[in-house]
């Protein structure tokens, strides 16, 4: 069985002439055939050649999504080089950090800015070129389609380094047997989704190429007949979405959520008979869905779903299957507020020592909000102690970079240790509760998983854009609320998530912060998740404050 670079290779040989990348500007695209693709690919590799670097060695690469950065990642593989995909957004010491755990013989850029701050911050850093110069290089006699050279399952294809929610970042190694497998998966739900369809799946793509999830994605669809579009203006992501029509994109929940809020910002101040409308359509898809659907509901509910629903599901492309979404769990309510649309919204669950995925939704089967699907073909999960979810597959990652006591700690006994806290329902579809490290312990003895309190405070208070639940070996909880929001929005949120929540989990005080957390501050991660220790560091004082005085 071919490998997934050599998968990857013949797809692009038989699209030839076939578009198969396009990033949009403006409104206008830039694309690129198969045949093209593969040319540039073999220039890359003349380059690499001509300096000498040999299978095994690193190399970094840095920069925002670009046909460019594509062509330089295959190049990179085919010739056996492992590659350090790094985020052109992170700070420059941290990125420094990383290169230095992984001591790359290249550094590969895609802007002369950046690699000169890398340079200010790390003089000793390596060769550094651009991207541009590694493709510009002429081939010398080896044909446009030189296969890749041959690779085992063992072999390292990539060294991802992990988000760091807390502590430092460790380099997750992934090999040949990793990365076919999980394409074999992907392949397979996306064919679920697409049916019968003899049309080459369209697909937009903003997530950074250095996230595991998002790389997986590039990865699935150059292996399958497709046209990847990639977004370039993150400030025109509405337009570039609606341009490039999809049939599906992978998302994060904080951009699903955002999109939500938007729409009913949006409805609140139109007219009357429209707000009216669409709070009637919104009651009558509840009824719908719980089977309480009357003759005159109906009538209702279609009329909102052809003026409303329809409308807002047009911004999106007239293509749109699903969308498809990770990282995090997904808000039920957000998941829902989608399905309403006429949206299906298709979870995933995995970490980047998974290969990214553990679990999919399948979208021949009906979808249980909250959960995020089944497990992916060939691996076993199951809850271990403390209600951790615990991984063996052909996807789980051979060990971190040059950390054998950190593998250690999570590869046991053949299995994976997640990190992560779950069950599995009756129908094989897993639920993730939270993570054991974020796990309050009050001085009571009582364990409280902080994210489904937040969960829900966060989407009853408007204009909130992240809530920490603190308390770790305090007599209750407080919480920290971030963006524009008022004392007694803040409250009445909480009083309604209180109410259905033994004493407890339920939250005492809490604190309004006027700035949300960034990852430019330190405080989330590249992906948007929580660094839940600098939060502490950083606001001790106000949390401090929480506990002065008499014990709620």
């Amino acid at each position: 069985m071919a490998n997934f670079l050599e998968a990857i290779f013949a797809q692009l040989q038989r699209a030839d002439e076939r578009v198969v990348l396009r990033e949009i500007h403006g409104e206008t695209f830039t694309t690129i055939t198969g045949r093209e693709l593969l040319a540039q690919v073999q220039r890359g590799r003349s380059y690499i050649r001509k300096f000498g670097l040999v299978p095994g060695d690193r190399c970094a690469l840095l920069g925002a999504n670009s046909i460019q950065w594509v062509a330089v990642d295959l190049a990179l593989m085919a010739e056996g080089i492992i590659v350090v995909p790094l985020y052109s957004r992170q700070a420059a010491g941290e990125l420094a950090g990383m290169m230095k755990d992984c001591s790359p013989c290249f550094l590969i850029v895609g802007d002369a800015d950046l690699g000169a701050t890398i340079e200010r911050e790390w003089p000793e850093r390596p060769h550094r070129v651009m991207m541009e110069e590694v493709l510009r290089a002429a081939p010398a006699r080896e044909p446009i389609t030189e296969a890749p050279n041959a690779r085992t399952d063992g072999d390292l294809v990539t060294i991802i380094y992990t988000s760091g929610t807390s502590g430092e970042p460790k380099g997750v190694c992934l090999n040949v047997g990793n990365v076919t497998h999980m394409l074999l998966c992907t392949g397979e739900r996306f064919d679920h989704l697409m049916g019968s369809s003899s049309e080459s799946d369209k697909v937009f793509h903003y997530l950074p190429f250095n996230f595991a999830g998002s790389w997986i994605l590039l990865l699935s669809c150059l292996s399958r007949e497709s046209v990847l579009t990639l977004s370039t203006d993150l400030s025109r992501l509405a337009d570039e979405i609606r341009l490039s029509a999809p049939n599906y994109f992978l998302n994060v929940p904080t951009l699903l959520e955002r999109v939500r809020r938007g729409v009913l910002d949006s409805i609140s101040k139109r007219a009357a008979p429209i707000r009216m409308l669409f709070k009637s359509a919104h009651a009558n898809w509840e009824r719908e869905r719980s089977g309480r659907l009357g003759a005159l509901d109906a009538m209702w509910l279609a009329l909102g779903r052809r003026l409303i629903f329809a409308k807002v599901k047009e911004r999106f492309g007239g293509n749109l299957r699903a969308l498809i979404c990770g990282s995090a769990p997904l808000a039920v309510d957000t998941q829902y507020f989608f399905m309403m649309l006429g949206i299906p919204v298709l979870q995933a669950y995995g970490l980047t020592e998974s290969t990214a995925i553990c679990t999919m939704d399948n979208p021949q089967i009906p979808i249980e909000p909250g959960y995020v699907g089944q497990a992916i073909t060939g691996i076993d999960m199951k809850v271990a102690e403390n209600e951790e979810i615990v991984v063996r597959g052909p996807n789980i990652f051979p060990g971190y970079w040059n950390r054998p006591e950190e593998t250690a700690k999570v590869l046991r006994d053949g299995w994976f240790h997640t990190g992560d806290q779950g069950e599995k329902n009756p129908a094989g579809n897993w639920r993730i509760i939270g993570r054991i490290k974020n796990l309050i312990i009050l001085n009571s003895g009582h364990n409280v998983p902080p994210e489904p309190i937040e969960e829900k405070i966060g989407l009853l208070v408007r204009g909130a854009q992240q809530v920490v639940v603190v308390g770790n070996g305090r007599g209750y909880l407080c919480a920290l609320i971030t963006g524009d929001v008022t004392p007694a929005a803040a409250q009445g949120a909480i009083d309604a998530v209180n109410a259905d929540l033994p004493h407890y989990r339920q939250i005492r005080k809490f604190t309004i912060l006027a700035s949300p957390f960034t990852a430019q501050d330190g405080l989330l991660t590249a992906m948007g998740k929580l660094r839940r220790d600098a939060i502490d560091r950083r606001f001790s004082a106000e949390i401090a404050t929480m506990y002065s005085g008499k014990s709620a």
